[in-house]
């Protein structure tokens, strides 16, 4: 392992009845800005909910309301905005990935003298931010628990990862009943996103044996309980597990001092950017064709331990064998477990004349990763998921 720093500062109330510490947020000052989405939040009362406790805790609310999956620059801007003409002291999340990662940008901008794209695309101008907090509706990205955000520029076809310590939730709200409501979809979408960041650690040319073994757990956790909540949506335990499963797969516990950079995610990160598609969907797309792709000699043992050790493979068979069982078991489970669309076509992108362009954007995020990837390799692996 190389040298780290580990730090989470973000404290978490996990469970049923857990909202009334919203109370909590008194230690940020009094003018609160509550950031949500499409309207999810009121059909399920969570809102009136979050509402009650503010205002009898004495704070002011103001709402940037309609975030969208795969966030906009616009709606973050609205969100300055509204911080600024109203002296807010901190920022509430109210959602999934996409409505946390929107406040945390806010509330960087809220702090912030020019346009906050600057932030998206130069973290190092990212020198103040407001209190952010979360109460969180749906298992997946893990920015609950994170310093990272996720936002989108579809007018220049462009989707960005950016990141500071600042953005890291003061605190989150994590009760799994709340994730009882999300679709079929959206919960095997998520159950891949988790899957996804766990693999962009787990497979790394750092040695890491503790963390080899959070990340085996992590896999094996998604792998069990995502069918069970695809089957049982309100089995709480099936939720629980995934929702903690979510904030640990990318808090830093599993790449702390063996990390390396994320490949997949930049590849799909295009695909978002061009066809506003489902990250989770694309991740699980895109993700055994990337490990079709990189397996080599090099890499075979890697693959053959994650055989052995998340899907129980004989531990004395050939490792090649193994290693490409692996890969054949992750594309299954994603088809047929969680009965995710396994092809680029069956998610609306009809056309592979964004290729070369997606590809020479994402070879931009694949340098120092576990398989170093050029824009060429990319587009083949475009071309076999499509």
């Amino acid at each position: 392992m190389y040298n780290f720093t580990f730090e989470i500062p973000t404290r978490i109330h996990f469970g049923q009845g857990q909202l009334k510490r919203l109370r909590e947020l008194k230690e940020s000052g009094s003018e609160v800005l509550l950031v949500y989405g499409g309207g999810s939040i009121k059909r399920s009362g969570l809102y009136d909910d979050v509402l009650k406790i503010l205002r009898e805790a004495g704070l002011g609310v103001f709402e940037l309301s309609g975030v969208e999956p795969n966030p906009r620059i616009e709606s973050v801007r609205k969100g300055v905005r509204l911080c600024r003409e109203n002296g807010i002291d901190m920022v509430l999340a109210v959602g999934g990935g996409s409505v946390i990662d929107c406040a945390k940008v806010t509330a960087a901008g809220a702090k912030y003298d020019g346009d906050a794209w600057d932030l998206v695309i130069d973290p190092s101008k990212i020198t103040a931010a407001l209190p952010v907090y979360a109460v969180l509706t749906i298992a997946a990205t893990g920015s609950e628990m994170d310093s990272f955000a996720v936002i989108s520029d579809l007018s220049r076809n462009e989707k960005w990862g950016t990141g500071s310590p600042l953005f890291t939730p003061k605190m989150s709200i994590l009760d799994p009943s709340y994730t009882f409501s999300v679709s079929r979809r959206q919960t095997a979408a998520g159950t891949a996103d988790i899957m996804s960041h766990t693999f962009e650690n787990y497979f790394t040319t750092e040695e890491g044996f503790l963390q080899a073994r959070f990340c085996e757990a992590v896999l094996k956790t998604c792998i069990h309980y995502g069918p069970v909540a695809l089957k049982d949506p309100e089995n709480y335990e099936a939720r629980a597990n995934l929702m903690w499963a979510s904030s640990w797969a990318i808090n830093g516990t599993l790449n702390a001092g063996c990390g390396v950079n994320w490949c997949v995610h930049p590849m799909e990160h295009e695909l978002s950017a061009f066809y506003d598609i489902t990250h989770g969907q694309g991740l699980a797309i895109l993700t055994p064709h990337w490990m079709e792709y990189v397996l080599s000699a090099d890499t075979v043992d890697k693959f053959a331990e994650y055989g052995v050790n998340v899907w129980d493979l004989d531990p004395k068979a050939d490792k090649w064998l193994n290693a490409r069982e692996a890969i054949e078991r992750t594309r299954r489970f994603f088809k047929d477990a969680l009965e995710i669309p396994m092809t680029l076509r069956e998610v609306g992108i009809t056309t592979q004349e964004k290729f070369e362009i997606m590809a020479e954007k994402a070879a931009a995020g694949c340098e120092g990763c576990y398989v170093p990837l050029k824009k060429e390799d990319i587009v083949k692996i475009y071309q076999a998921a499509f």
